[in-house]
């Protein structure tokens, strides 16, 4: 009988687990303030979802849950801090899983995604965008690879930065139709879209928010294509990667909760049940949705298997599109 996604991911969760899962004397926790250290600036998608999961979170503990972003390096800036943090429950990371997934195959992690971290719950997974900005004549995707050609270097395709989903999407682009397109790379995807309003560059890869959606809807961006299994309900006229010959392109990032390496087991399961009830409630059903993003509520082990799973691929994509550290 073939495994079911889920009886797979908990599986390959199992190499997390021997390191991240303690057993440990159950501590009094909460007993002081949470941080949680959003990966990204201010501003984007995930930390407009990480706050709201903040204000839940310590309503539902009783403690106060502070935000800190800590932007850089496509996310494994705040990843890494969190990593060498007390494992005590009380600092922990909101981000996408690439630092842990896409970034050490690319030689740019400072921690062990392994060793060093504990997976505690899936939060959100959302789908990559391509926009055009003002910049931008032409009206599509198929245009604006032929202008590509006819000029190389002349394309200017701004990503959240290096190591990002962005950047994957843009390298597969650029390797599968053979382009010289010059890569614009971010440290998040607050100052990217700024910079796209002022028409810096003439195309972006992006997680969808809706911050991207309002500026689709007045016309300051246009949509080119998604990177999702099928079209977004938002977006019902824009066609996936895969409908326009780029099925590889197909992207989304996933999003989560991390812990130190060595967390007690029962924080983390405190933790993961908090956040998957808090996943179910229609305040934060209404935001995911919003932001075209989908609730993902995993077990820890469940979201480990996804990152090794997540992983294995990542490792395929890099080594067939040969994409390089930037």
């Amino acid at each position: 009988m073939p495994l079911s996604r889920r009886r797979l991911l908990t599986l390959t969760g199992s190499l997390f687990t021997l390191f991240s899962a303690q057993a440990q004397p159950v501590p009094l926790w909460p007993t002081k303030p949470l941080k949680i250290v959003v990966a990204y600036p201010p501003g984007g998608v995930s930390d407009v979802i990480a706050r709201a999961l903040a204000e839940q979170l310590a309503s539902r503990l009783g403690v106060p849950v502070l935000v800190d972003n800590k932007a850089g390096a496509s996310g494994s800036l705040g990843v890494g801090l969190v990593a060498k943090s007390a494992p005590d429950g009380y600092t922990l990371a909101f981000s996408a899983i690439s630092p842990l997934t896409l970034s050490p195959h690319l030689g740019k992690s400072a921690f062990d995604p392994v060793k060093d971290i504990a997976p505690v719950a899936s939060v959100m997974y959302s789908p990559v965008l391509i926009a055009a900005t003002s910049a931008l004549k032409e009206g599509d995707l198929k245009s604006l690879l032929a202008t590509a050609r006819a000029r190389p270097g002349a394309v200017r395709w701004a990503t959240s930065g290096p190591a990002s989903l962005g950047h994957v999407v843009l390298e597969q682009i650029r390797a599968a139709a053979q382009l010289d397109i010059t890569h614009v790379p971010y440290k998040g995807g607050g100052q990217q879209i700024t910079d796209a309003l002022s028409g810096q560059f003439e195309v972006l890869s992006v997680n969808t928010s809706s911050a991207v959606l309002q500026h689709i809807q007045t016309g300051k961006l246009r949509p080119l294509a998604v990177g999702s299994p099928a079209r977004l309900n938002n977006l019902p006229t824009v066609p996936t990667l895969a409908e326009l010959g780029y099925p590889a392109a197909n992207l989304s990032s996933h999003f989560g909760i991390l812990a130190p390496a060595g967390t007690p087991a029962s924080v983390v399961t405190r933790l993961n049940g908090e956040i998957n009830a808090i996943l179910s409630t229609p305040a934060m059903r209404e935001r995911l949705l919003a932001a075209e993003c989908v609730g993902e509520p995993t077990s820890p082990t469940e979201f480990a298997g996804l990152i090794t799973a997540e992983s294995a691929s990542m490792a395929r994509i890099i080594r067939d599109a040969h994409i390089k550290a930037e």
